[in-house]
């Protein structure tokens, strides 16, 4: 039985022999033979194993992570790496051409990644100018610089707080972006202010978390707000018209008005509006115009509404100072700057919101300070309590598109807690 099994063995083995010699695709028409112990590869898989950073496989590089230092340029730092001055001034002159490289920011990341053969050489160098964008240069031949920009993702999101001491303080206590503060004081500074908040005031958000590489890097977009202040609910639901992006009440009105609240983000009140203070330097009683904020040296000063500056010296008393014309009613006025914004002089136009200058104690001042001033028809009154009028509300074609908006918005704000 076994020498008849024999040739019948033999035969088989010169078939599959024959068979992985002929080439399938050798005669037209032909099928291809498909190897079953070969295993299959999906090229659309993506393998979650190979690890990459600015479009580098990182896997393949021995990757040295450093931070800009004082008075260290883009060609100081390559010069340091060990690459070739030439290449080094190349790759430099370069980056030039994509990238401000005057603007390396100190204390700013930057990577080195090194091949891992025998010769470890620099192959390519990233340097990390904010969480999206960054400087590459590719080093494999002929220096190549590629300004690159991380991709942002928007997350929707819903925060809610209780006013304690301030509202920076209030975000941090509540794990939410202190940021925020910032957002929302600009949302209502025409309409809440943020120097007299009470404890117990409380505050709703829905918003854009955004992220890059899945870390949180900041906040997009505000869809929608509650502020509850000294008991009034205050609405800011963001809507696009003509183009322009603003905030508007439940109603429509709009909540810019033609004067900010105040001149400054954040600081506290020193000396409010009075008919007769205690001068602080010259002891004796006398009216105090205006309202004093309280802030570091060098604290960005703004201008509370468009207009054109009229005055800009200083004076024995003021310091350095500055008065803006907002119109035939409203004239403002700032006193003690330790500097000017650059670009301001009489007859300069400014927007609201645009840096005139820097607080500081210039003339008659104990401590560093914003003096803030606001004339109406010429005569001085409580910057604290003014109502200016409201811009342009949501005009009547778009009313019903806007209701829509705060209607799907305000289900979502009721369901935050």
């Amino acid at each position: 039985m076994i020498k008849q099994r024999i040739p019948i063995l033999v035969i088989l083995v010169v078939m599959i022999a024959f068979i992985g010699f002929v080439n399938p695709f050798s005669q037209k028409g032909a099928k291809t033979v498909k190897n079953i112990f070969a295993v299959e590869i999906d090229e659309n898989i993506i393998y979650h194993d190979i690890q990459k950073e600015f479009d580098i496989t990182i896997d393949s590089f021995y990757v040295v992570t450093g931070k800009v230092k004082r008075n260290q340029n883009l060609a100081l730092i390559l010069n340091e790496t060990g690459l070739d001055r030439d290449i080094a001034n190349q790759a430099t002159l370069n980056s030039s051409s994509v990238f401000d490289i005057g603007n390396i920011r100190l204390g700013n990341q930057y990577k080195l990644y090194y091949s891992k053969d025998k010769d470890s050489l620099l192959r390519y160098f990233v340097y990390q100018h904010s969480p999206t964008e960054y400087l590459k240069i590719d080093l494999n031949g002929a220096p190549i610089a590629i300004r690159g920009e991380k991709p942002i993702q928007n997350v929707l999101r819903t925060c809610s707080g209780e006013v304690s001491s301030s509202l920076w303080n209030t975000m941090v206590e509540n794990n939410i972006d202190p940021v925020m503060a910032i957002r929302l004081s600009e949302i209502y500074a025409w309409t809440v202010d943020f120097f007299g908040l009470d404890r117990g005031d409380r505050f709703k958000v829905i918003f854009e978390m955004q992220y890059v590489d899945s870390i949180p890097v900041g906040i997009g977009r505000i869809y929608a707000a509650s502020f509850i202040h000294k008991g009034e609910e205050l609405m800011a639901y963001e809507y696009t018209q003509d183009g322009e992006v603003s905030y508007y009440d439940q109603y429509g009105k709009s909540l810019r008005r033609q004067l900010l609240k105040a001149p400054l983000r954040f600081s506290r009140i020193s000396s409010g509006f009075s008919k007769s203070r205690m001068h602080p330097i010259l002891k004796i009683v006398r009216p105090h115009s205006g309202v004093d904020y309280v802030a570091p040296t060098g604290t960005p000063v703004y201008t509370v509404g468009d207009g054109v500056v009229v005055e800009k010296g200083y004076s024995k008393s003021a310091g350095n100072y500055v008065k803006v014309k907002h119109n035939s009613v409203y004239t403002t006025g700032y006193n003690h700057f330790s500097k000017f914004a650059s670009g301001i002089q009489v007859g300069t136009k400014v927007k609201q919101g645009q840096v005139i200058g820097y607080v500081g104690k210039t003339g008659y001042a104990t401590g560093p300070h914003l003096d803030y001033r606001v004339w109406m028809n010429g005569h001085l009154i409580n910057p604290l309590k003014i109502k200016a009028p409201p811009i342009e509300p949501i005009k009547e074609q778009n009313i019903q598109d806007f209701q829509a908006v705060v209607d799907s918005l305000n289900s979502s704000l009721k369901a935050i807690i």
